[in-house]
């Protein structure tokens, strides 16, 4: 993982030379931060990034490396969803911007903290989250687990959190305990998201304000829990599928603005 000046970070802070979208809400709270990406050059860093790749599932099936869906605003990490274009060589009808750590920059016990700001349209689908590190003997899906942080569907004004795994996918424990929840977003304007991840639990928040846990429960079924290992990270602009429904051409370009990622470790 690669770290930054904390002590300079903190003094750029209290300063207010670092200026953003959002209040990191960790900072006061008995966490010290370790790692961080501002997105305040011309480009993402190539180092902790990677564009990602097309797939044959409905987050992926449409994303492309292409420029026309990336940009970098005002501080900010813009991931589009466009319709495809005349002449594009591609023959989908949408494009999606998205970025990942994987193989790059992985993350364990701590918090995440993201700031973004969701353009909202019908079947637009953005999503921030986390799958296991591949180096992990589990990392296969849904063995290893997989963390969402955030998930909007169109225009609605709350986000979806959940837990996948093993456990509540093959088996089809979604209940005990709940696998997931939502909570309430300022649809017009910039949150945070967040997630705590401890060796027992994971705790969900938007814009610090708890929305569930899933805790490790006692049970003689495998895979309840496969969430104390590394993850990596992914934010991506997602059109379509079977949950969010179809897209309507008409409200695109659609935008999904990354101001800031934080991770954060308890303080000792």
């Amino acid at each position: 993982m690669k770290l930054k000046n904390v002590g300079l970070v903190g003094a750029m802070l209290l300063s207010g030379a670092a200026l953003s979208m959002c209040t990191p809400k960790a900072a006061d709270n008995g966490w010290q931060l370790v790692w961080e990406e501002t997105f305040d050059s011309t480009d993402v860093n190539p180092e902790v990034w990677s564009r990602i790749d097309r797939g044959n599932v409905d987050w992926n099936n449409y994303m492309t490396k292409a420029d026309t869906c990336y940009e970098m605003r005002d501080g900010n990490l813009v991931l589009k969803g466009i319709a495809a274009y005349e002449g594009d060589g591609d023959s989908v009808p949408y494009l999606t911007g998205g970025v990942y750590t994987k193989d790059k920059v992985a993350f364990g016990n701590g918090r995440m903290e993201v700031c973004a700001k969701l353009q909202g349209a019908k079947g637009a689908w953005p999503a921030i989250w986390m799958l296991p590190d591949p180096k992990r003997p589990d990392a296969s899906w849904p063995h290893g687990g997989e963390i969402d942080i955030m998930e909007r569907l169109s225009h609605d004004s709350i986000a979806y959190q959940t837990v996948h795994s093993y456990y509540t996918y093959e088996l089809g424990h979604e209940s005990n305990p709940p696998h997931g929840s939502t909570g309430a977003i300022n649809p017009d304007d910039y949150n945070v998201y967040a997630v705590e991840i401890y060796p027992d639990s994971l705790s969900f928040y938007i814009n610090d304000k708890h929305t569930f846990t899933y805790p490790r429960i006692e049970t003689d079924l495998p895979e309840q829990f496969p969430f104390d290992g590394d993850f990596y990270l992914l934010i991506d602009m997602q059109l379509g599928g079977n949950w969010v429904g179809e897209v309507d051409p008409a409200q695109l370009p659609v935008e999904m603005l990354i101001d800031w990622v934080r991770f954060y470790k308890r303080k000792e």
